[in-house]
């Protein structure tokens, strides 16, 4: 009797360590899909691999992540172009893994803010996705995403963006809840809105040597120069963008008339053909380019919205007149003041292009009562302007001269009874 007392209690006893190592399993397992699940919920996804095959015909574009992702597919016309939008994601392939080929002429990718990404394919002709969709990596690496494309007509690309449920949000709820305003702003302060060009999935030109990227030109420099400013008694400077964010350019114009800005400040680094040109630039609103570069260069700028893959809708031609009429009589003139205050600033200090006050379309400074430039500090195409733009020390000089400049263009303006 005792015998069998002595096996019941250690069956017992195998029983409840059993179960105990079962609880602890099943406790493991729960929070390791929880520790999953937050990963998932709070980092952006891994695309670590991309190829592209195919002709004129079909192509067919194969990008691989380290975890299943969400995505949607849109069409946009005027250019033609396929959208692919994403949770937050790094990018960490080499851009030629991804390289333009077949049926597309141009393809971007990058962050459109803190919790999306986008892929844009600009077509070569009219095509269709006949194929889009995520599988699991064989080898258990991952996830992957396929699209293939194939050609069409006109008339059905055409059907495609009609038929489809997709509209982009609106500019002003985007930016109203994104844009901090400027701290500690009193009454009576001169507020400046500084604009880093680029960012996000545009990003703008590229360094000659060093493949920098001109959106982080732009912001080291927009950093620089809104912590100089601030440093002015009287003079609060906001940023357009305070990290790698993509912004339409009617946003940047919105941001800066919805903070009461008293001047808008672009900056750009752009490039040339020409890789002997070099030299800081000033350009300022006008519906007529003074010549041939600036109408190219305002032409290339005023793609960001395309490049990002943003449906762009075109004001009727009476109301860009109008836009454009205002901007002249209201602020044009306060814009060509500043514009000669910066190039008073960098006399003899900055290298400058020939005649380096020139007017062109910039859609960025279409703000009609914000007096507005933009800047190109230099060019990323010119060796020896790469050089500077990547300098700190050259950075923080040229904050110091703008800063110069915004103050003495304050003064005149306060001396009119501005």
């Amino acid at each position: 009797m005792y015998k069998r007392a002595r096996i019941a209690a250690k069956s017992a006893a195998r029983r409840s360590t059993f179960a105990r190592r079962v609880l602890t399993a099943m406790l493991l397992a729960a929070s390791l899909l929880a520790v999953a699940g937050s990963v998932e919920a709070g980092d952006p996804l891994l695309a670590y691999g991309a190829r592209i095959v195919g002709d004129d015909a079909r192509t067919r574009i194969v990008i691989d992540f380290d975890r299943e992702p969400r995505f949607s597919v849109h069409y946009i016309a005027n250019p033609e172009r396929i959208v692919v939008d994403l949770p937050a994601t790094a990018f960490g392939f080499p851009a030629k893994d991804l390289a333009a080929r077949g049926l597309f002429k141009d393809i971007r990718y990058g962050k459109m803010d803190e919790e999306s990404a986008r892929i844009v394919l600009t077509t070569a002709r009219p095509v269709k996705l006949a194929l889009a969709k995520v599988q699991a990596d064989e080898a258990g690496k991952g996830h992957r995403l396929v699209l293939d494309a194939e050609m069409i007509d006109k008339q059905a690309f055409a059907e495609l963006v009609k038929t489809q449920s997709w509209n982009d949000q609106t500019e002003a709820d985007q930016t109203t809840s994104a844009i901090p305003a400027p701290e500690k702003a009193a009454p009576g302060d001169f507020v400046i809105a500084v604009d880093a060009g680029h960012g996000g999935i545009d990003t703008g030109a590229i360094g000659v040597d060093t493949k920098t990227e001109e959106k982080q030109v732009t912001l080291a420099f927009a950093k620089a120069l809104t912590d100089r400013l601030n440093k002015e008694p009287g003079i609060k400077a906001f940023l357009t963008r305070e990290d790698d964010e993509f912004l339409s350019l009617s946003q940047r114009v919105l941001i800066a008339r919805q903070n009461h800005a008293g001047l808008f400040i672009s900056l750009h680094a752009d490039t040339l053909k020409q890789k002997d040109i070099r030299g800081a630039t000033v350009y300022t609103i006008s519906d007529k380019a003074s010549d041939k570069l600036a109408a190219d260069l305002a032409d290339r700028e005023n793609l960001s919205d395309q490049i990002a893959g943003k449906e762009t809708v075109a004001e009727p031609p009476e109301v860009a007149d109008i836009l454009l009429d205002l901007t002249r009589r209201e602020t044009q003139a306060f814009s060509i003041s500043l514009a000669e205050s910066v190039l008073n600033s960098f006399k003899d200090q900055v290298g400058t292009i020939n005649n380096p006050h020139r007017h062109a379309g910039f859609r960025v400074l279409q703000a009609p009562d914000v007096p507005s430039i933009l800047l190109e500090l230099g060019f990323l195409s010119n060796a020896d302007d790469e050089k500077l733009l990547l300098d700190e020390t050259w950075r923080d000089k040229i904050a110091g001269l703008l800063t110069d400049a915004v103050k003495r263009y304050r003064a005149a303006v306060m001396a009119n009874g501005g």
